[in-house]
């Protein structure tokens, strides 16, 4: 079995400085309005770099993706183990809208990787909801949610929050959505 080198410095940070340009596109909504060999001139890098690292615009969306579902993940695993169960659920869900609302770009890149059939937004999204399951898993041991509740209900109203993501009053609903979860999740 081939184990995977570690970058060297200068190619690990070159590498970083492609997603972060990909990430501040995204955010800006102009990921795909841009020539794919235009991103490596923006991160300050090669056209060369920018193959080596992704050889298809969707590669580099698709490595985005994948940092940023980590850092939710890392989220809930930091939530659920610094505060009270409910506490944690509740900031994890408001956390998600404000996460959505500043990363609002990342809606196109997902319709995008799913037209694709990515296996990175399969293996992204399980990874985020088994997150999100231990976190109710806590949660209801806890006592501080129903225990009849199917995680995958949970999972289903993250999803249609970040789906309707192009409605005018987004935010406000949004919300709303997450106080009637809340509501909803309560013994």
């Amino acid at each position: 079995m081939d184990a995977v080198r570690p970058l060297r410095a200068d190619a690990r940070r070159k590498r970083e400085a492609l997603l972060a340009q990909a990430r501040e596109l995204f955010d800006a909504g102009t990921f795909f309005e841009l020539r794919f060999d235009d991103f490596a001139k923006l991160a300050g890098v090669g056209v060369g770099t920018l193959y080596r690292h992704f050889p298809t615009r969707e590669a580099l969306a698709e490595a985005v993706y994948r940092e940023e579902v980590a850092a939710l993940c890392g989220r809930v695993r930091t939530l659920r183990d610094t505060m009270p169960a409910e506490a944690a659920l509740a900031s994890f869900l408001r956390g998600f809208v404000d996460y959505l609302d500043a990363h609002r770009g990342l809606a196109q890149t997902l319709a995008t990787l799913m037209g694709t059939r990515s296996s990175a937004l399969a293996e992204g999204s399980q990874a985020l909801e088994e997150a999100v399951l231990g976190l109710l898993d806590v949660a209801a041991r806890d006592g501080a949610i129903r225990r009849d509740v199917d995680g995958g209900a949970v999972m289903m109203a993250l999803h249609g929050i970040g789906a309707a993501h192009d409605r005018p009053n987004w935010r406000v609903e949004a919300d709303g959505v997450v106080t009637l979860l809340l509501d909803g999740l309560r013994p």
